[in-house]
């Protein structure tokens, strides 16, 4: 049974010191990412937050300037939609603890770039072994809605959980955020 803890309250004994790999899920607007920016604020070294967001439309662009402004001034930024498994070990090798944000827009991009999905996917779970330092993922949950009405998008879907099912096989926790609140999984 998942059990659940507001922000912050009890989480420290949990998760500090950063495990290797701890995944965070959840809906759109459920709070994830601001609850994974959260995690590694307890983080007392260096922080890289990995955008994997390409920035298409003036929408996009207003999600990310906010993230961007509650984030502290001591983050590493890097922008990486494709190549997210090369830049996780290089920032992981500096020792910084690393964020990456999120998961699905980096899948999405892969699926627009036209390449190999599950080939990628492999290259991302391998990388894992080589980072030298605690990762914490973001990833949407997009298997709880209706059988999309199209093939592009119930491949995605399709895709999508398998990728966060790979990814929490190896976290060492894992937690589904809703309304702002986090849910123990692992």
């Amino acid at each position: 049974m998942a059990r659940s803890l507001s922000s912050g309250a009890g989480l420290t004994g949990l998760i500090t010191p950063l495990p290797a790999i701890t995944l965070v899920l959840g809906g759109a607007r459920s709070g994830k990412s601001r609850y994974a920016e959260e995690v590694l604020d307890r983080h007392t070294g260096a922080r890289t937050y990995i955008a994997t967001a390409e920035i298409r439309d003036t929408e996009m662009a207003a999600r990310v300037k906010l993230h961007r402004e509650r984030r502290d001034p001591d983050w590493r930024l890097v922008e990486e939609p494709l190549e997210l498994a090369k830049a996780m070990v290089a920032e992981t090798e500096k020792g910084a603890a690393v964020l990456v944000d999120c998961l699905t827009l980096w899948l999405t991009n892969v699926l627009l770039a036209d390449r190999d999905v599950p080939a990628e996917i492999d290259a991302l779970e391998a990388a894992l072994g080589q980072c030298g330092g605690p990762l914490v993922f973001v990833a949407n949950e997009v298997g709880l809605g209706i059988v999309p009405d199209n093939k592009l998008a119930r491949d995605f879907r399709d895709h999508a959980g398998r990728l966060n099912q790979r990814i929490a096989a190896k976290a060492d926790h894992v937690l589904f955020v809703a309304a702002g609140l986090p849910l123990i999984l692992k």
